[in-house]
């Protein structure tokens, strides 16, 4: 059984807050291109107002619904009548989009969410090139179903799991493990949990073995924390890599959390 580890205070006004606004990366001339289209249900009307996600090939492994759910690049919106435009950096994207029935704008699919990745005649996520100035229309992209929790791969897969717990030892509901591949935890990250239900497990599949940093929150996105919300790392003093092989399971690693109590006034 692995040791339940403790989010240390001085985490909280250092490191952790520091490294949290992946949101917000640093200033600089990005050079952009346009991609547009419309997302139509397979068999039926316009994807309307879901969401688009573009995952990108040079920051990770393509992205997989039945194996792992990887983080996207960026997220666009989609109108009433299915169509999308999106500006992206120069570079290549693998597509994706999604409606929960949730109502809740992102986050892995869920049963009976309407949910696609773009593939190519081979059945492999397909690859969109974005270049600087260009506007490329990708016309009508049809294939949205509803997924199904059953189409979850149980061979073969990577995986992390263990339960979040609050200061007292108590499940967490709702709360989200988000993976990172440096002790940092700055940046995007690389892959994220299921929400936790109410006996606060959670499982994290992932691409391949190797050593991944888990960061715990109760929202899904960048920016700073604010009162109230869940927070944790993986770690004592400092954050500490979870190490897992290929196709195997890592049990036990439990997180604790607390709730952020706020930064206080500020100071004249």
């Amino acid at each position: 059984m692995k040791k339940i580890i403790v989010l240390a205070s001085f985490l909280l006004a250092g490191i952790f807050i520091s490294s949290i606004v992946y949101a917000h990366e640093e200033t600089r001339e990005v050079k952009t291109g346009t991609l547009s289209g419309q997302i139509m249900i397979k068999d039926g009307g316009p994807m309307a107002g879901g969401m688009l996600y573009f995952f990108d090939d040079a920051a990770g492994p393509p992205p997989s619904a039945t194996k792992y759910w990887r983080v996207p690049a960026e997220i666009f919106n989609i109108d009433n009548n299915g169509r999308f435009t999106a500006e992206l950096p120069e570079g290549k994207y693998y597509l994706g989009a999604i409606k929960k029935t949730s109502g809740e704008p992102i986050g892995p699919p869920q049963e009976g969410d309407l949910f696609f990745i773009s593939q190519d005649g081979k059945g492999n996520p397909k690859m969109h090139t974005v270049k600087k100035g260009e506007t490329t229309d990708l016309g009508i992209i049809s294939g949205a179903v509803p997924f199904k929790r059953a189409s979850l791969a149980k061979d073969g897969i990577t995986v992390i799991e263990g339960a979040i717990l609050d200061v007292d030892g108590k499940p967490v509901e709702g709360a989200l493990v988000f993976a990172f591949m440096t002790q940092t935890m700055a940046g995007k990250p690389f892959f994220v949990s299921d929400k936790t239900g109410k006996d606060g497990r959670y499982i994290m599949r992932v691409q391949a073995g190797g050593k991944y940093y888990l960061r715990v929150r109760d929202s899904y996105g960048g920016g700073p924390p604010v009162a109230g919300n869940i927070m944790g790392i993986y770690g004592e003093n400092e954050p500490v890599a979870v190490n897992v092989k290929t196709g195997q399971t890592e049990k036990g690693i439990n997180i604790k959390v607390m709730k952020f109590a706020g930064r206080g006034p500020k100071k004249e």
